[in-house]
């Protein structure tokens, strides 16, 4: 029996892996625990399978090293190859990028065993910056799934009452097995930078429970290369063509026609507001041109020619009603 999965998906990691299963193999508080980790290869063409035979050779029997391989290049792929190589029936998700603190494996089992319903759950994720982030950097630090708080919450009652649905970053997630089976369509919609959105909002759709657990805590790494202007640029522009989908996914098909000006115009108004706040510095200051390019590619995105036809990927609420709960 295997009561938790730590699964970590990498792509080219042969450099960052080892941090990560060193902060593993020096857990603690997991005596009484029985769990398993997992590394999902996507696609990577370094050593990083030789990185993980070195460790399976060497490794406490206790929790062992199990390695899974996934030509599909994107996350959301590596995800479900990792999925269906877990015994456990709670799945912590971290990227080779993430260093868990000693006792997240401990305190991500235990808060699971103590919500039944919870069918996702994160927690804290500090920043640990290889040079100091940008000035303004705070405004767009939700995107680089970083998150800290003192007090534990239910996100789906947090914001029941509101029109607004925030989900935790996918780094450091802990999905429930059954809500991901439950949930989870086969193939995913969305690109990587919202693979994440997508996910728990098939979770949250279907019912489940999304947590915020301050007690899991791990710092992600951020290399300087995520705060060139050109990296920024390309990530943003990312983010703001998916929107478009991860807003449509809460509408039937004859709804969309209606909302989509509504949003438009919506999205218009902040573009104006932001050009006309930063307009003297969007050359200069990367973290206001990023928030432009989201912004731009936001009011865009209805008719970008990245799209797929939305009609051939319903989610399942759509024509059901009994999954609109919330």
């Amino acid at each position: 029996m295997v009561d938790f999965t730590v699964a970590i998906c990498t792509c080219n990691g042969e450099k960052r892996l080892p941090a990560v299963l060193d902060r593993l193999r020096s857990q603690v508080e997991t005596e009484q625990i029985q769990w398993e980790i997992i590394v999902a290869d996507n696609n990577s063409t370094d050593n990083t399978r030789q990185v993980v035979k070195a460790y399976q050779s060497n490794w406490p029997e206790s929790y062992p090293i199990q390695y899974c391989f996934e030509a599909k290049q994107g996350l959301a792929f590596a995800r479900r190859c990792a999925v269906k190589a877990a015994k456990g029936p709670l799945i912590g998700f971290l990227d080779d990028d993430n260093l868990p603190a000693p006792d997240w494996v401990a305190a991500a089992y235990h808060f699971g065993q103590a919500n039944l319903r919870a069918g996702a759950y994160g927690g804290q994720i500090r920043g640990k910056f290889e040079v100091d982030p940008p000035e303004g950097f705070k405004r767009i630090s939700r995107y680089f799934a970083l998150l800290e708080g003192e007090d534990r919450y239910c996100y789906n009652e947090k914001y029941k009452h509101t029109r607004k649905k925030m989900f935790p970053p996918g780094a450091g997630i802990v999905i429930r097995k059954q809500a991901w089976l439950e949930s989870i369509p086969e193939q995913p919609l969305l690109t990587q930078t919202s693979e994440d959105v997508e996910m728990l909002s098939y979770i949250w759709q279907n019912g489940w429970e999304i947590w915020f657990s301050p007690e899991m805590q791990i710092d992600h790494f951020i290399p300087r290369s995520r705060f060139e202007k050109e990296y920024l640029k390309h990530f943003f522009q990312e983010n703001g063509w998916s929107r478009y989908y991860v807003r449509m996914l809460k509408y039937k098909p004859w709804q969309r026609p209606f909302v989509i000006p509504l949003y438009m115009a919506n999205d218009l108004k902040k573009l104006l507001l932001h050009f006309m706040k930063y307009r003297r510095v969007l050359e200069t200051d990367i973290i206001a041109a990023g928030e432009m390019e989201l912004l731009l590619s936001l009011f865009l995105s209805p008719f970008s020619k990245k799209k797929t036809s939305l009609h051939q990927h319903n989610p399942p609420w759509a024509y059901n009603p009994s999954y609109a709960k919330l």
